[in-house]
C-alpha cells in the first residue's frame, strides 16, 4: 500500500464481549496481521465490552502520533458518542497531554466492504450462478443502532446494481424482512446468506443458522468453519449456502489501513 507511520500508533477498537471470547477475535486478528506488515511503532486493540476497555488503551499506547479506527460496520451510537466519551475524543483530532489523536471513520462503511461482500459471497458458492441465486445480507434489526440495519439495506443496493445476482435482499433476526422467512422472501432455487456482523459470534453461529433451519433450538453454536463445509443445506425446497460474518475476513485488515490512508487533517 505504500502506507508508512513508522512514528505513529494505530489503535483499533471493537466492541468485545463480557460472555463471547470470539467477538473480539477478527479484531485481534486484524491487529496482528497489521503489526506484522512493520507500517507503525504500535499496534493496539481495545474494547466496549472486555479488557483492555477504550479508556484504559491510553495506559498501553506510548506513542504521540496516533491513529484511532472504530471495527464496526457503520456509524452509529458507539462511533459518535461512545467510543468519543470514552476515549477521551474531541472530535476528528484530538490534542492531548503532548499526543496528537486522529479519529478514522469506521472500518464497515469504507466501499471496498461491499465488494469483499460479493467476493464472500460467490467463494460461499462458487458452482452457483448469480442470475439463479438470491444473495441475503443478513443483519440484527430492531433492538440495536438502527443505522446498523440502515448499513445493511445500503450494501443490499449497492450489490444489487453491480454483481448479477437475480435478487440482492437485506432480511433481519428482529424486525421484516425476517431471515427466518428467507425461503418466502427469495424467487430463486439457490440463496446465499452472508452474515452482516464484525465477528462470528452467537449471532452469526448459532441464531441466524437457528432461523434459517440448519441448527435446531437445541444444537450447540456451529463453528463457521462446520456451517461452510456443509454447504449446500438442501432446505425448505432450495439450496442454501452460508457465510461467515463479514468482519471475519482477512481483507478488513486492509480496510482499516484504507481508513486511514483516508484520514485528512481538517484545515485549521
Amino acid at each position: 500500500m505504500g502506507l508508512k507511520y513508522q512514528n505513529a500508533a494505530l489503535v483499533i477498537a471493537g466492541h468485545g464481549s463480557a460472555r463471547n471470547p470470539d467477538s473480539a477475535t477478527p479484531t485481534l486478528a486484524h491487529a496482528e496481521s497489521i503489526r506484522q506488515r512493520g507500517i507503525f511503532a504500535e499496534v493496539a486493540t481495545c474494547f466496549w465490552k472486555q479488557e483492555p476497555r477504550f479508556h484504559e488503551v491510553w495506559r498501553i499506547v506510548e506513542g504521540r502520533d496516533i491513529f484511532v479506527v472504530p471495527n464496526f460496520l457503520s456509524e452509529g451510537h458507539f462511533t459518535r458518542t461512545v467510543i468519543p466519551r470514552e476515549m477521551g475524543l474531541t472530535g476528528r483530532v484530538t490534542v492531548r497531554d503532548g499526543r496528537t489523536i486522529r479519529y478514522c471513520e469506521p472500518a464497515g462503511i469504507h466501499p471496498h466492504v461491499t465488494e469483499l461482500l460479493v467476493e464472500e459471497a460467490i467463494s460461499v458458492a462458487p458452482e452457483v450462478h448469480p442470475s439463479e441465486t438470491s444473495l441475503l445480507i443478513a443483519g440484527h434489526g430492531t433492538g440495536l443502532d438502527g443505522r446498523s440495519s440502515e448499513a445493511a439495506r445500503d450494501q443490499a443496493a449497492k450489490i444489487a446494481g453491480a454483481a448479477g445476482y437475480a435478487e440482492v435482499i437485506a432480511a433481519f433476526m428482529e424486525e421484516p424482512p425476517l431471515v427466518a422467512e428467507w425461503d418466502k422472501i427469495t424467487s430463486q432455487p439457490n440463496v446465499v446468506v452472508m452474515p452482516f456482523f464484525i465477528s462470528d459470534g452467537l449471532h452469526s453461529r448459532q441464531d441466524i443458522p437457528v432461523l434459517l433451519g440448519i441448527l435446531s433450538e437445541e444444537g450447540k453454536p456451529a463453528s463457521g468453519s462446520g456451517v461452510l463445509r456443509q454447504n449446500p443445506h438442501d432446505l425448505r425446497g432450495k439450496r442454501l449456502f452460508y457465510g461467515a460474518a463479514i468482519g471475519t475476513k482477512p481483507g478488513f485488515a486492509d480496510i482499516i489501513l484504507d481508513q486511514v490512508r483516508a484520514f485528512q487533517m481538517p484545515a485549521g
